[in-house]
């Protein structure tokens, strides 16, 4: 690990109560937000975050900011599915990758308008549906100023965006190289991209298998991507 506070191998649920949901109850995940995300932001100034007590949220200026697990499984999906009903998984592989650090983000929590917020837009939006790499490609289209299924959502926050002045500011700030291409253009796409025409829910046990690796090697190569950041920038620190 390196010496450095930050286990990329840790499952966030084991440090949350029961029945209750990390990206608001973990201490552990707290820590690592603001240990991994107060640096300096493309203009020279720093990110610094204070958390708040529990629920757990973390607060730069203005801006009010709550952790969202970004890599869902699908599990209720393949539930109410014929064709995904069959499919297992192991809470060790999957599931428990995706409560690590590399399936975690922040996004502004404060409503606007009292209108929903980017997390809850995205997980309800039918065409996107909690999908990480949808999300990442309509903040990619708001960086170049083009429509989106969260266009409208995602231009209530601009000035959380603009901290980051362009997509590869952002991209780069949050250790996202693994889901774009090498010169920032395009995103890697879990599942094939028709431009958000079909359902992003995966429709059959092959498709579900490729996104479920897809998804999976993203995972992995930001947990990787993570512990090198941390290793080369943070001291060793006790949580």
């Amino acid at each position: 690990m390196g010496n450095n506070p930050i286990d990329t191998t840790y499952n966030f649920r084991l440090n949350t109560p029961e029945k209750l949901d990390p990206d608001k109850w973990s201490a552990t995940l707290c820590e690592y937000h603001r240990l991994l995300w107060s640096k300096i932001l493309p203009d020279g100034n720093r990110f610094d975050l204070v958390p708040s007590a529990a629920p757990f949220y973390l607060n730069h200026r203005e801006f009010c900011l709550s952790s969202d697990t970004v890599v869902p499984t699908f599990r209720k999906q393949k539930s109410r599915s014929r064709a995904l009903a069959q499919i297992s998984d192991d809470m060790m592989s999957f599931g428990g990758l995706g409560y690590t650090i590399g399936g975690m983000m922040v996004f502004p929590a404060k409503r606007i308008g009292r209108k929903i917020t980017i997390n809850g837009a995205r997980g309800f939006h039918p065409r996107i549906k909690d999908r990480f790499d949808l999300t990442v490609e309509c903040i990619r289209r708001h960086y170049r100023k083009e429509d989106s299924p969260l266009g409208k959502v995602l231009a209530r926050y601009a000035a959380f965006f603009d901290l980051f002045e362009n997509f590869q500011g952002y991209v780069e700030f949050f250790l996202l190289q693994d889901l774009v291409d090498g010169d920032f253009a395009g995103v890697k796409f879990f599942l094939p991209f028709d431009n958000f025409k079909s359902s992003p829910v995966p429709d059959s046990a092959a498709s579900y298998f490729k996104y479920r690796e897809n998804a999976m090697d993203f995972l992995k190569a930001r947990n990787r991507r993570i512990q090198e950041w941390a290793n080369a920038n943070l001291e060793k620190a006790t949580l």
